[in-house]
């Protein structure tokens, strides 16, 4: 299943509407797989097209129902990418019978801002408001697990284009800017998570992987990381140049951690 779906059941704000692509597996013998919803980068101002359904695809190919989740960003502010990434959880689950897909298998897949993003539905998603008034509203917003590529993890001391495009401010405050402290916020209760980044990204430090992996050790919670030493930000793939091939591999350590943490695969 190839679909597009709009998100919500009326119009939000603004021109765009956000909404799903689905890379849904359709051969019988699929029924009942994970899912990896995925969340492109684009500091919360675009979204970057070779983070999204290109990735949705390499999924596929690794046996995982996929969606590609196109959220709303810049004029749109906090807590609206938020509140499309909870809204798109709920309402995968809310048809999973009917897409095959388990619904205690949901993962979240988000680079750059979009893993900023996509770690807030792992972490403070309980406080956003994304209700809209139907069934899907019954169901958790809550990923089954977070892969993380090169994200965004703190706006305090971190991307800055990320926490003024979010926000709709061109200086937030400290105080405007902590609560999204992700590494701040994370409990026993937070997802368990894949994170990739490279040393050499000077865009968005390895720090932000370093420091959320190691709260989320500190609290229990199964993380693996993989810090690789060359390539600039954005690598998405892996395959955007043939320097480093060795990035390429993390789509499939990405998937191997997914069954590791009681994902299943397409059959």
């Amino acid at each position: 299943m190839n679909d597009t779906i709009m998100l919500w059941p009326r119009p939000v704000d603004g021109d765009f509407q956000p909404f799903l692509e689905m890379s849904v597996l359709d051969h019988p013998r699929n029924r009942n797989a994970g899912l990896v919803l995925v969340l492109p980068g684009g500091g919360y101002r675009n979204r970057a097209s070779y983070e999204g359904v290109p990735v949705a695809q390499k999924f596929n190919e690794l046996g995982w129902h996929a969606a590609t989740l196109e959220y709303r960003v810049a004029p749109s502010v906090f807590p609206a990418p938020q509140q499309d990434a909870i809204r798109a959880i709920r309402l995968i689950r809310s048809h999973a019978a009917e897409w095959g897909v388990r619904k205690d298998n949901i993962a979240v897949l988000g680079f750059s801002a979009g893993g900023h993003l996509a770690a807030c539905t792992g972490t403070i998603g309980g406080e956003i408001d994304a209700d809209a008034g139907d069934d899907a509203d019954r169901e958790s917003g809550r990923p089954d697990a977070m892969i993380l590529c090169y994200p965004v993890i703190y706006l305090t001391r971190g991307h800055v284009g990320s926490g003024r495009n979010l926000l709709g401010k061109e200086s937030p405050t400290y105080d405007e800017l902590a609560p999204l402290d992700l590494d701040k916020r994370v409990t026993s209760d937070t997802p368990p998570a894949f994170l990739w980044h490279t040393a050499a990204d000077q865009t968005v430090d390895v720090h932000n992987s370093l420091d959320f992996a190691e709260a989320l050790w500190k609290q229990g919670v199964t993380a693996e990381l993989h810090v690789y030493p060359h390539g600039r930000h954005g690598q998405g793939l892996g395959n955007r140049n043939d320097e480093f091939p060795e990035l390429m591999s993390w789509p499939q350590l990405a998937s191997n951690f997914l069954k590791t943490v009681g994902f299943a695969p397409a059959q």
